[in-house]
């Protein structure tokens, strides 16, 4: 069986259990100095400012979005495609998710899309680096200016990701990331940071996730819950030291990932379109999906889908009638995720391929 991920440490695995036990002894697990010294490992890794370290990607998403005054009455444009926490993360912070459709090739956000559905209730736009690949941020950053909309850029799954030779995440005037376990950089449970260059922002936000407190006890505005723990920062400080290595292993896989399918004509694969795509996932795609899917899993091949269905489809937005977008029901229909991680080794590459080749 070759298993779709692989969560457990590894060669990681003496000195993730050292940051627990470093933090155990210390007897310090909330807004401590392992989570300050991360925020600026972090910062500094993602060629940002500042970083604040939250519970979540998603909130790393709203609270983004509230330090900016983004909320009730305002519009945000988002893509169709990406994990619904996106557009929920739009919706938590009092505003109203706008979807303009994705573009067939890179599968982020479409400028032509997003300039097409400005409105003048539009307050920003927030791009999703899907997969790893990272969304056209010249092209958004014209739509932006040209109609005064501020970017949040969703990293969740683009970590050292960059566009053009710039860090993605630098575009914006905030950005969010997630270490969700199956993150690039993932810890051992949730977490998240936003990212910014914004002395004033990054007051903001620290002060939304800490209840809205100026000090203790003391709440000047609402805010939440959401605290980037001393024990996730402890593994994350760690890990981030390897994530360059990582990146590395990821694109070296891709890249032979692409070789040995460019004969295969059981699915398609998306272009490279940045040599900065940090390949979070590895997607494919194929009109008879289920069946090449079935196919592969009867030769020992995991494969997941992400994502199924189209986020303005899904019940819990049905209700904001969002523009059409063809492209996004499309490849939701038809896309589908290979097996890859930093660990896999290149031979498994080869029986995935033999397995796509079976049919």
């Amino acid at each position: 069986m070759i298993p779709f991920l692989q969560l457990t440490p590894g060669e990681d695995a003496p000195v993730v259990d050292a940051a627990i036990r470093r933090v155990v002894d210390r007897g310090w697990f909330v807004l401590g100095p392992e989570l300050e010294s991360f925020e600026r490992a972090f910062a500094e890794a993602t060629g940002a400012q500042f970083a604040a370290g939250v519970g979540t990607g998603t909130d790393a998403l709203t609270i983004a979005l509230r330090a900016l005054g983004i909320g009730p009455g305002d519009e945000v444009i988002t893509s169709p495609v990406s994990a619904a926490y996106t557009a929920l993360a739009i919706m938590m912070a009092g505003a109203r998710p706008v979807f303009a459709d994705i573009d067939p090739i890179r599968l982020t956000l479409d400028p032509r899309a997003a300039l097409a559905a400005v409105t003048p209730r539009t307050a920003a736009i927030l791009p999703v680096h899907l997969y790893g690949q990272p969304a056209d941020m010249p092209a958004i950053m014209a739509v932006a200016q040209r109609h005064n909309l501020t970017v949040v850029e969703d990293c969740c799954q683009a970590h050292l990701a960059t566009c053009g030779g710039r860090p993605v995440g630098s575009f914006g005037a905030a950005a969010a990331y997630s270490f969700y376990p199956t993150k690039n950089l993932g810890a051992l449970g949730d977490g998240g940071a936003l990212t910014t260059g914004d002395p004033e922002l990054l007051a903001r936000a620290q002060r939304l996730r800490n209840g809205g407190q100026t000090s203790r006890y003391h709440h000047a505005e609402f805010g939440v819950n959401s605290r980037l723990d001393e024990m996730q920062a402890a593994i994350l400080i760690e890990r981030l030291r390897l994530l360059p290595r990582w990146t590395t292993a990821r694109r070296a896989l891709a890249g032979r990932y692409r070789d040995r399918l460019a004969d295969v004509s059981s699915v398609t694969v998306p272009p490279e379109c940045d040599p900065g795509h940090v390949y979070h996932l590895f997607p494919v795609m194929s009109p008879a999906r289920d069946q090449v899917m079935d196919q592969v899993r009867a030769r020992g091949v995991e494969t997941l889908i992400h994502y199924p269905v189209p986020i303005p489809r899904q019940p819990a937005l049905a209700g904001l009638e969002p523009a059409q977008c063809p492209v996004a029901d499309r490849i939701c229909r038809e896309v589908f995720s290979l097996p890859l991680y930093p660990s896999l080794p290149s031979s498994a590459i080869d029986e995935v391929v033999s397995a796509l080749q079976a049919g």
